[in-house]
């Protein structure tokens, strides 16, 4: 009976092609981020189950995968089994995102590291996702964050450093949608909402683009939210934009805007919008972001042909209090790498840097070795590959692998500039 061979049920193999793509793309996240002053740290795969489950993780703590105790018998599994508590069979846990272990790691290192500290984590993390078309249980996460700055310069470096990435990276369009929990929290007082729904009602609120305006009105009205003319009053809010605001004066709202729309966040926001003019910043009230731990200015990145965000962030001042003690403010920005490069079309000019040179079966490895070097030394990438039938075929897996160019190794090659490279599918 034949083994499956198949990976893991949302993972995934990557051909050369994809995993040339893949590093090619992270190369430029890296570098980008760098350019902004931000600095690389790595952090364990596994962090202790206690930490990721301890509340900071909001949602994604009930996503987590947990790694077992060491020595744990049958009997164990009963008990806890037994208490519906099987979570204290595991000691530690998968990292579900780069944010808890940033805290822990912030705390641990904190007096080793700069009062504000801008950091680049690029790692995978791994969640128990139902598996589908830009979710997977095992995905790359671009993280950048700042710890220890307090005012609106950590959004505007975080921001402009997420926008200039994008650019590099070819990847045309985007749009910034931008909000704030106070104005979220404003607006659920106004309707009424009791405290005790308030987390409910905002991930209702988060699947407005899942199950739209009457699906979310229909849920609150489930959970006994009834404001006169819900469904209109989310539409407008999803349309309304800037203009919502009326226009700001001394930081004061103009009489057009609504009563709800909290008038501190809102200048804040149109200050960041006005520190950023290169930046396509749109501001959504019904932006949410599903984690419980943000405190004020969220944002995610917006694309016209996909229905889902291509990456998001905000603040969250409380986070790493948790371990401290003391609070310090912090904020981060993460690029969703899985959804950005499936955009994303190979490299052309790394193509054309990339040959194979094919040769008979009977061809010297001595010289098929001196050319490859003398190639490799012209800063080429090189590829042997023996002579078949079917050449079309070879040269076709070829393309398909990053290949570029192609050259036939004869007898009378002896040195690379003998050597006539043709173009791949000419």
């Amino acid at each position: 009976m034949a083994i499956a061979v198949t990976p893991p049920r949302g993972m995934r193999d990557f051909l050369p092609a994809d995993k040339a793509l893949r590093e090619r793309s992270l190369g430029i996240i890296r570098e980008s981020f760098r350019a902004h002053g931000f600095d690389e740290i790595e952090t364990p795969v596994m962090e202790d189950s206690a930490r990721l489950h301890s509340g900071l993780g909001g949602d994604n703590e009930k996503l987590g995968f947990a790694v077992l105790k060491r020595g744990l018998g049958q009997a164990d599994v009963a008990a806890a089994a037994a208490q519906d508590d099987l979570l204290s069979l595991a000691d530690l846990g998968l990292r579900f995102d780069l944010t808890v272990p940033l805290a822990r790691f912030y705390a641990t290192h904190r007096a080793a590291l700069p009062t504000v500290f801008r950091s680049i984590q690029i790692a995978p993390v791994w969640r128990a996702e139902r598996p589908q078309k830009g979710r997977y249980r095992q995905f790359m996460q671009c993280d950048i964050d700042i710890i220890g700055e307090a005012g609106t310069l950590a959004e505007i470096e975080l921001i402009t450093a997420t926008a200039a990435t994008l650019d590099l990276l070819g990847l045309q369009g985007c749009s910034i949608r931008i909000n704030d929990r106070r104005i979220l929290s404003a607006l659920l007082a106004h309707w009424g909402v009791a405290a005790e729904l308030t987390e409910r009602a905002l991930i209702v609120i988060d699947k407005l683009d899942k199950i739209g305006v009457d699906g979310v009105a229909t849920e609150l009205g489930a959970l006994g939210i009834d404001a006169p003319g819900l469904a209109a009053l989310l539409t407008e809010l999803g349309t309304g934009g800037w203009s919502l605001g009326g226009a700001l004066e001394s930081g004061a709202l103009d009489s057009s805007a609504p009563a709800w729309l909290d008038p501190t966040a809102f200048a804040d926001l149109t200050a960041l919008r006005a520190a950023l003019p290169g930046v396509d910043l749109l501001f959504d009230p019904t932006l949410v972001r599903g984690m419980g731990y943000y405190t004020g200015t969220i944002f995610e990145i917006s694309h016209p042909s996909l229905g889902y965000s291509l990456g998001g962030g905000g603040r969250y001042d409380g986070m790493i209090g948790r371990f401290l003690g003391t609070d310090v403010p912090a904020c981060g920005f993460s690029i969703g790498f899985e959804r950005i490069v499936d955009l994303l079309e190979a490299d052309a000019a790394s193509a054309d840097l990339a040959v194979v040179l094919v040769h008979d079966k009977d061809a010297d490895p001595a010289r098929l070795v001196a050319l490859k070097r003398d190639l490799v030394a012209d800063g080429l990438r090189v590829r042997l590959e023996r002579r078949t039938k079917n050449l079309k075929a070879l040269l076709d897996r070829a393309g398909e692998a990053g290949y570029g160019r192609f050259a036939f190794v004869t007898a009378k090659t002896q040195t690379a500039a003998d050597l006539d490279f043709k173009p791949l599918g000419a």
